[in-house]
Order: structure tokens, then C-alpha cells, then sequence
């Protein structure tokens, strides 16, 4: 790795945000390859790494992880270079200081952990419902149902819960360290049977009464933003849902982009039906392609189903 010429990424390319410095920065950390990241968050009002969400807090945790060397992580940097090292687990606390999605932080940091030569213990601190950010719930009861089907095993314990602007949550995710990926084949949802939802309120009147406790693994709702009336929070999160109902994948719209590391990774084919393909997915799709041997099939259509077909590169841990 040392003396690597780095692949160089352009952070402006599809979503233009945070995406691309995550996704890049895992696999560089996974696959042992240097990278050179410019135009960061171009596609954003304010470019470059933020002091204030995840964003280097992530780029720190995954070159704690492996002991790597990181060039330009500072506030406000449109360009870092990262050299990674072998990734050797243990202890890490990731900390935001802020509000900033302590779930954006896991998504860096996991796959990178799951690669390592012992068991990692991560300790990451922020917002647990933070908006624009998968919410902790969704998660633990979405995401982390479908890693396991990659092999992917974690445990995690809400120590607290943080939300804007102060932040405060603490969650503690234990990794064990996976000798491969498995390919994963997901192409038939099934018929829905039951529709489960949950609702968070901070400093409301007791009065105000819910109740709602429907189980589908299908939907992350970030609108409960201050200001934002209840009755139209509840019409967008109904609307959304019933979206992801009609596209007839077996994913949601805000898992899609998510998979696209643990199949690029993986040893052999996957296969998945989503609804239309977000451009969040094509981003992860466009730097896994970018990074790894990933040999990928995928419709252009945007209006149907789509089944994302992806060989993986087979990645194992390195010395």
C-alpha cells in the first residue's frame, strides 16, 4: 500500500454528497487501495467536510480502524487522500460531538470491521434519529435482518438516544470479523401480512396519544422535523410507504444504495429486486464498480422494477 499511486475519486460525480466518501473510503480500507477524493460534497450548499455531521468523524474512524494515513482532514476540505493499512479491530469511538447520525457512522465503519483480524467493539456517539439519516430503528429492524443474509453478524446496544440539535446517543456495535461475504439472491417478496410502525416524540404534551403498531420492514421516516405539523408528517410517511408497497421490490428505496458494498464484496452472484433505482444506488453502484472487481447488470429504466445483479470481487482479510 505504501508508495501506492491512489485511484483518484471524484466526490462530484451522481449524488455529489457524503455517499461518495463513504462508500469510497470503506472499500479503499477493505481492498488495500489508495485513494485520492476530490470535489467533496460539491453537489451540496456547503462543500467539503462539515465540523457539524459525520462526515470526518467517519473519515477518522475508518483510519483508526486500519491504522492508515489521512491527508486533508480538516473542516471544510474538498479533497483528502487515505492510504489504509491492514484493519485490526478492537476498541474505536467514533464521536460527532453533535447531532450528526451515528447510523451514517456505522455505515463507514461496518463493512470495514467486518474485514478485520479480530473482533471490534464500536463505540459511536451522536444522533440516533437524526434527519436526513437512516433512523437507528430502521437499522437494526431492516437493515440488519437483511445483512445477516450476507453472513454480516453484529450486535448493538442503545446506550442512549440523540437527537437535534444536541445529540447525546451513544450505541455500542460489536463486529465479528466474517471470513467471507455470501452472495445473497432476493427476488420475491411475498405477500405482506402485517405493517408495523413507530414513532418517536420529544417533549410533547403526554396528552397527544399514538397509537399505532402495525410490521413491515419496509420504510425510514426522518420527517418528524420541529415545525413539521403531525398530521402531514403522518400523510408523507403513509405516502412513502404505500410507494415502496407498489414498486413491488423486496427493498425499499433507502436500502438499496446500502446493499451495493456487501455485493460488491461478496464471493459470487447477487441478485435483488428494488423499485426504481435511486440515485444513491447508482453512486454506490458507480465506486464499487470503481474500487473492486464488481461485474454488475443493471436495467436503465426508472419508471420499473429493476433487479440489480452484481458478481462480487470475493474479498477476504488482509494481512
Amino acid at each position: 500500500m505504501a508508495g501506492q499511486t491512489p485511484i483518484n475519486i471524484d466526490g462530484a460525480i451522481l449524488e455529489g454528497g457524503g455517499q461518495s466518501l463513504r462508500v469510497s473510503t470503506s472499500l479503499s480500507c477493505i481492498v488495500g487501495k489508495s485513494i485520492r477524493v476530490f470535489n467533496i460534497r460539491a453537489g451540496r450548499t456547503t462543500p467539503g467536510l462539515r465540523s457539524v455531521p459525520q462526515h470526518l468523524s467517519g473519515l477518522i474512524a475508518v483510519r483508526d480502524l486500519c491504522g492508515g494515513s489521512l491527508l486533508g482532514g480538516d473542516v471544510g476540505s474538498l479533497e483528502i487522500t487515505f492510504q489504509p493499512g491492514p484493519v485490526r479491530g478492537g476498541q474505536l469511538i467514533a464521536d460527532t460531538h453533535t447531532a450528526g447520525s451515528v447510523c451514517l457512522l456505522l455505515q463507514v465503519t461496518l463493512p470495514c470491521a467486518l474485514f478485520s483480524a479480530s473482533p471490534s467493539c464500536l463505540t459511536l456517539r451522536g444522533g440516533t434519529n437524526a434527519d436526513m439519516a437512516p433512523q437507528l430503528d430502521y437499522m437494526l429492524q431492516v437493515f440488519k435482518p437483511i445483512a445477516e443474509k450476507f453472513g454480516v453478524k453484529f450486535d448493538c446496544i442503545v446506550k442512549r438516544r440523540g437527537y437535534y440539535p444536541k445529540g447525546g446517543g451513544e450505541v455500542v456495535v460489536k463486529v465479528s470479523p466474517i471470513g467471507a461475504i455470501k452472495p445473497i439472491i432476493l427476488t420475491e417478496r411475498g405477500d405482506v401480512t402485517k405493517v408495523f410502525g413507530r414513532a418517536f416524540v420529544i417533549m410533547l404534551c403526554i396528552c397527544i396519544y399514538i397509537y399505532i403498531y402495525l410490521l413491515l420492514p419496509i420504510i425510514n421516516d426522518d420527517f418528524g422535523c420541529a415545525g413539521v405539523p403531525a398530521d402531514k408528517v403522518g400523510v408523507q410517511a403513509s405516502e412513502m410507504l404505500i410507494h415502496n408497497l407498489h414498486h413491488g421490490g423486496c427493498v425499499d428505496d433507502y436500502l438499496q444504495d446500502q446493499l451495493i458494498i456487501f455485493m460488491a464484496l461478496a464471493q459470487g452472484v447477487s441478485r435483488v429486486l428494488t423499485g426504481p433505482i435511486t440515485l444513491h444506488t447508482q453512486t454506490a453502484i458507480h465506486f464499487a464498480e470503481q474500487l473492486t472487481q464488481d461485474h454488475r447488470t443493471l436495467p436503465k429504466g426508472e419508471e420499473e422494477d429493476s433487479y440489480d445483479s452484481s458478481k462480487g470481487g470475493g474479498h477476504s482479510v488482509r494481512d
